[in-house]
């Protein structure tokens, strides 16, 4: 695969910054999006898509992206419209796009405003609470870590993200009052370094669950919108938010493999499975007459 090609872009309030790896084959772009990871959790898949153009970007507030506006808090609106002005300047739209966790929050925003720049969408896991069964339970939990982040730091708020993010089925209504995790028992610091600036914890955590997405904008959309979830991930917040959106959109899941992390290699430690999750994607990528687009 050629090098990966750097670029800037000024959007209002930050300066993004972004990576074309240019493809072998004819299909359109392919955007690899997260949030609030950026281009760098994306580079083992990307090794297994060699024939597409593709493009990884990092998000305003994390890694080479900065915001220039000093704010400290990032919405899905203002990350979906950093997307429409990136697809915009790459001038080679509709482009298709694989969003996971956040990043899919902020791709459903794009396309629910700007269906016409996305070709088709997966969806992987997004952090959606306001269509939980258990939403305020969801909401009250992630507003939680957030303030136990401005209290005491990044790792007891990471610690519990942890415990959050893994837990099997509803969110109980006492997870506030619940014992703490010991940041310690996850190789998180236990001394509070006195930062709070943390791209998860500080800065998208509670724009992102809290959301509340224009399901009518998306079931109407020009956009082949596809769901994704983990096989490994059943039961836990972001799968169980997956399989909400899905049934609201008329459609069912597309299983993936692995758990939330399915597409990584070992960029973060803790390795999914990223040449069966590409393979899944090409299939998912290819079948643009899939039952899975019908609405219901």
């Amino acid at each position: 695969m050629p090098a990966a090609q750097t670029h800037t872009l000024d959007v209002p309030g930050a300066v993004l910054t972004y990576d074309v790896r240019p493809g072998s084959g004819p299909e359109p772009v392919l955007l690899l999006i997260g949030s609030p990871m950026g281009a760098e959790g994306f580079g083992t898949l990307a090794g297994y898509l060699p024939d597409r153009t593709l493009v990884t970007y990092d998000p305003r507030g994390v890694g080479r992206s900065r915001r220039t506006d000093g704010a400290s808090v990032s919405t899905p609106e203002e990350h979906a419209d950093d997307l429409s002005r990136l697809i915009a300047a790459l001038g080679d739209g509709p482009v298709d796009v694989f969003a996971s966790s956040g990043g899919a929050v902020n791709a459903l925003v794009l396309v629910a405003r700007h269906p016409e720049q996305v070709r088709t969408l997966v969806a992987h896991e997004p952090p959606a609470a306001q269509l939980l069964p258990d939403r305020e339970e969801a909401l009250a939990a992630s507003r939680h870590l957030h303030e136990t982040y401005r209290r005491s730091g990044v790792g007891p708020a990471m610690a519990m993200f942890i415990q959050l993010v893994g837990h099997q089925g509803p969110v109980p209504a006492d997870f506030a009052e619940q014992p703490a995790p010991d940041p310690a028992a996850f190789g998180l610091p236990t001394e509070d370094d006195g930062t709070r600036d943390d791209p998860l914890l500080g800065q998208n955590l509670v724009s992102c669950t809290h959301h509340v997405h224009d399901v009518y904008a998306l079931r109407a959309a020009s956009t082949r919108i596809v769901v994704a979830a983990g096989v490994g991930s059943e039961g836990q917040l972001a799968h169980r938010a997956a399989v909400a959106l899905a049934e609201r959109l008329g459609m069912t899941t597309t299983v993936f493999p692995g758990d939330h992390g399915g597409f990584l290699g070992d960029e973060y430690g803790q390795p999914g499975e990223p040449e069966a999750f590409a393979a899944t994607l090409r299939q998912v990528l290819a079948a643009a007459d899939s039952p899975v687009t019908a609405r219901g």
